[in-house]
């Protein structure tokens, strides 16, 4: 399974202790080489930043169709890290892309690549027996990230967990 991340996963589920979800869900996750530079070469260091520079199931590649990132930059108005995540899904025909931001997302879907965000990471880790409860790690992102969710959103993947 080809699985492709941008850097809100990574920064995320670092921040409250739980990127090790990762490789216990996928096995391997590779990340493009705008996305190692946001997490690894940043002063001062973020959540993840050292974690990408070490982990030893993570992988950075380097995106070779240039113009599909640069037109995602340029049409799109997305950022380096998720131009270059979205052009790597496609040039590697992966399987699934780890994304959060609105406009990343909506692009992704609409050439086809198939995407899970923080949230559904964090039910499909539940739903595998690798995390007891949704909701207090969707709390912890909240309060500890400026993690963004709307309380339709938060009841829902509540509903989905059956945690209500």
């Amino acid at each position: 399974m080809i699985v492709i991340s941008d850097t809100s996963a990574i920064t995320n589920l670092a921040a409250i202790q739980h990127l090790q979800l990762l490789p216990q869900l996928y096995k391997q996750v590779t990340i493009p080489e705008a996305v190692y530079r946001e997490l690894a070469e940043i002063d001062p260091p973020v959540p993840g930043s050292l974690e990408v520079q070490t982990a030893p199931w993570l992988e950075v590649r380097q995106v070779l169709d240039r113009t599909a990132v640069e037109r995602l930059q340029i049409e799109v108005r997305l950022d380096p890290g998720e131009s270059e995540a979205i052009a790597l899904a496609l040039e590697l025909n992966a399987d699934l892309l780890l994304i959060d931001e609105r406009r990343g997302r909506a692009e992704a879907n609409r050439l086809g690549v198939r995407i899970t965000g923080l949230l559904g990471i964090l039910v499909e880790a539940k739903q595998k027996n690798l995390i007891v409860a949704v909701k207090p790690l969707m709390d912890s992102l909240i309060t500890t990230s400026d993690f963004r969710v709307s309380s339709a959103l938060y009841n829902q993947i509540l509903d989905i967990v059956d945690e209500m």
